[in-house]
């Protein structure tokens, strides 16, 4: 019994809609069956009382005349077996005669706690008149129906059962087989279903209808099946939609810029990782804060509601503010901000939200003021520049011109500076021009102004003046504070500076001119010996003028080809034999002439132009030397001079390469003769471009020798070949013992690092003897040739090769 419960109870767990269908298929059968048993077994009851009320009527028909002719008779015997004859009826159990008057004859016995019936008629004997005898009752048991009807019940009750739990089991199974097992697995598949197994429709283990042939269990798995592809699509979207949102929420979390999300009220609900870090302001801290609360920018509370009830308006009419707020951070800290704010807004076109974006701008503002700066102020010595002395000099003429003054101006350019420049290094020629701006600026009053135009050339502009002495003694005290020495990398150098001088309205009436006379009053006195001041006068503008012409001129030189290359022999001091020649450049223009070297290089040096110039030299020096090599057979080599600024070209190795490349001479006849000044100039550059000279084979020689700050450990660092003696030396080394005692100095130092010598300016037999006994290699001089062209040089190596074969 135990187990069976237990089977029932796993059946109602596993089965839970099998169980009630069960339950209500045998309810019902049951109430059915009760229901139709009861009119069967109340029908055949009715049926039975019927044939027991017809079994007794018939008793009534058969026995009431035999029955009334006995008791008339008074046959008392007859009567009596007539009673037991009706008592030995079925289902009769009792009789009861009643005699009239008072007598009465009773047979049978009625079982006690049983259902009877009785019927009861009359006994009448009829003759002349009818007599009434007596009365039968006679009682009929219904035991015997009711227990038929009870095995009746009970065989209808059990055949039904049987009956009605056969047909539910088998309803049960159908029910099973074509609706709950797929109702099963539809439970089964919904509950495994999940976002990893979409991908696998649901199926059911039946055949396949037609459209029209489908049935209830097709439309739910189909409806699942679409549920399921709907779910697939919604989920793609809903990804597709969350990688939207994340990609939109990183940008907004990695933001270079601030952003503030406020909602419709301006609360503030969201602020991104830069503007914490921006602001120093905790996200948690400032939720719920109004923006202005945040920005404060040193302005008045009053102010600062202004402001933002200002931005609130713009941005709901308009629709967006931008501007620039100087706010700070949490520390106190002040900064620049670049703001942009916008509303967010509903499908309605309503606002939502309010975004914020902020961006430092404090580096763009310190830029802005560097360039504002910049754009007025020298950098180096934050001296006014060119820009902002015209404008201060325009401001002074018109001063002066309402008040009838005189207004001076000083054009300074400080002698000898690219020779400091060249030889100590450009942060030395920095820290010269510092302390010269110092210098001249301690010479003026509060309303002169003194400027730094560009390079080494300072403008001094002096407003207000009462008369033109007043400006040179200005130069006086500029020329006085120029006197004590300079220390540039504790080393004391003493510089100078040359000033020109031009009045308003005596020289010019304009800023411009009067600019152009200064300049040319500065050339003026450079010209004189530096180290002064100059008056303008007209005819320095001549002189101005003519070196505009020469400038202009020169620029035309290398198109119009009126350079020419000269060449100087470079013989051996003991035997006189030609080992090199030196080109040397001479310009030939129609209109000026022969233009001497030291005319026209500073000028090109200055410009820019020594570069191409150089360059032409280069190209033809090796060209020369190539056609005397093929036409002579003499084996010596070519000397060309390099210029600071075109041996700091980025493209001179290429440029000297070029040249021996393209006219196809070896790097060993060829030699470059730089500057002591440069070699001075201790950088990377420099040792870079001579030890990749020295790596192809190109001679490197030190021109000038003994005439700049001479530093012999340059000479061990780089790789020099030759050593050239300065022409003053040698010109006195008969006369002067010093100029002797330092020429052979320079000798012997020379050969003890391995360097040949060389000695410019041999003029006299007396010299060559003094160089000959002091072991000087080679000597270069009028004493062995001028300065000649080309072909005349040729013509002299010819006649040099036989006198010394």
């Amino acid at each position: 019994m135990q187990s069976l419960t237990n089977k029932i109870l796993a059946f109602k767990k596993s089965s839970p809609l099998s169980y009630r269908m069960l339950a209500y298929i045998l309810l019902c059968s049951s109430l059915f069956t009760l229901f139709a048993a009861s009119i069967q077994i109340y029908s055949d009851y009715k049926q039975d009382i019927s044939l027991v009320d017809e079994r007794l009527s018939v008793i009534e028909t058969s026995y009431m005349s035999s029955l009334s002719r006995s008791l008339w008779s008074l046959d008392q015997k007859l009567l009596q077996v007539q009673m037991e004859g009706i008592l030995n009826l079925p289902d009769i159990v009792h009789l009861r005669l009643k005699i009239y008057p008072d007598s009465e004859i009773t047979m049978g016995e009625i079982p006690p706690g049983i259902s009877v019936i009785t019927y009861s008629f009359q006994l009448k004997h009829e003759s002349v008149e009818m007599y009434e005898l007596g009365e039968l009752t006679i009682t009929a048991s219904l035991e015997d129906i009711y227990a038929k009807l009870k095995r009746k019940v009970i065989v209808i009750l059990t055949t039904q059962a049987f009956k009605t739990f056969f047909i539910s089991i088998l309803i049960l199974w159908i029910f099973q087989y074509l609706v709950t097992r797929h109702l099963g697995t539809m439970a089964i598949y919904a509950r495994n279903l999940n976002i990893n197994k979409l991908d696998t429709p649901l199926k059911l283990d039946r055949k396949e209808k037609k459209d029209h042939e489908k049935d209830e269990l097709n439309e739910v798995s189909d409806a699942i099946n679409q549920m399921r592809i709907q779910l697939v699509k919604d989920l793609e979207r809903q990804n597709k939609d969350a990688a939207v949102i994340k990609k939109l929420s990183l940008a907004i979390e990695q933001s270079p810029s601030s952003v503030l999300i406020c909602d419709d009220q301006w609360s503030v609900e969201y602020a991104n990782p830069k503007f914490v870090q921006l602001t120093g302001h905790s996200a948690d801290d400032i939720r719920g804060m109004h923006p202005r609360d945040l920005s404060d920018a040193g302005m008045s509370e009053e102010e600062n509601q202004r402001l933002w009830e200002n931005i609130q308006n713009q941005v709901k009419r308009v629709g967006v503010w931008q501007g620039e707020m100087h706010n700070t951070r949490s520390t106190g800290e002040k900064f620049w901000e670049q703001v942009i704010i916008t509303p967010i807004k509903n499908n309605d076109d309503s606002p939502s939200n309010y975004l914020i974006i902020g961006e430092d701008i404090s580096i763009r503002k310190r830029y802005e003021q560097q360039l504002l700066r910049q754009a007025n102020y020298d950098i180096l010595t934050g001296l006014p520049n060119r820009m902002l002395a015209l404008d201060r000099l325009k401001l002074a003429l018109a001063q002066a011109r309402r008040d009838a003054q005189l207004v001076g101006l000083m054009f300074l350019d400080l002698d000898n500076f690219k020779h400091i420049n060249d030889t100590m290094g450009h942060d030395a020629g920095d820290s010269l021009l510092i302390e010269a701006s110092r210098r001249v600026s301690s010479c003026l009053r509060g309303t002169s102004t003194v400027a730094r135009l560009g390079g080494d050339e300072f403008l001094v502009i002096l407003p207000s003046l009462d008369s033109p002495e007043d400006a040179n003694q200005v130069a006086d005290r500029i020329l006085a504070t120029f006197a004590p020495p300079f220390n540039l990398n504790g080393q004391e150098v003493f510089i100078s500076t040359s000033i020109g001088i031009a009045l308003y309205p005596t020289d010019s009436d304009n800023s411009s001119n009067l600019l152009q006379h200064a300049d040319a009053a500065m050339y003026q006195a450079k010209s004189k010996g530096k180290s002064a001041y100059q008056r303008f006068s007209p005819e320095m503008k001549e002189n101005s003028h003519e070196r505009i012409q020469i400038e202009s001129r020169l620029r035309r030189a290398l198109e119009l080809d009126e350079l020419q290359l000269y060449y100087q022999p470079i013989v051996e001091a003991k035997t006189g034999r030609v080992v090199g020649t030196e080109a040397l450049i001479r310009w030939n223009n129609p209109a000026m002439g022969i233009v001497s070297p030291d005319k026209f290089i500073p000028l090109a040096e200055e410009t820019g132009l020594i570069i191409p110039i150089g360059n032409w030299v280069l190209q033809t020096a090796c060209r020369d030397m190539k056609r005397w090599q093929e036409e002579t057979g003499i084996d010596f080599l070519v000397a060309v001079n390099v210029s600071p600024r075109q041996f700091r070209d980025a493209s001179f190795v290429r440029t000297v390469l070029d040249a021996l490349k393209t006219n196809e001479l070896e790097p060993k006849h060829l030699e470059l003769e730089i500057t002591e000044r440069l070699i001075l100039d201790d950088s990377i550059e420099t040792s870079d471009i001579l030890r990749t000279l020295d790596k192809h084979g190109v001679r490197l020689s030190v021109d000038d020798f003994g005439t700049g700050y001479s530093a012999l450990g340059y000479l061990k660092s780089y790789p020099f070949d030759t050593l050239k003696i300065d022409k003053s030396f040698v010109q006195d080394v008969i006369n002067e013992a010093e100029d002797a005692a330092l020429v052979t100095a320079i000798i012997t130092m020379a050969h003890s690092l391995g360097l040949e010598v060389i000695a410019e300016g041999v003029e006299e037999q007396e010299q060559l003897v003094f160089l000959r006994e002091h072991n000087c290699d080679c000597a270069q001089g009028y004493l062995f040739s001028k300065p000649v062209t080309a072909s005349e040089f040729k013509l002299w190596l010819t006649e040099n090769h036989k006198r010394t074969a």
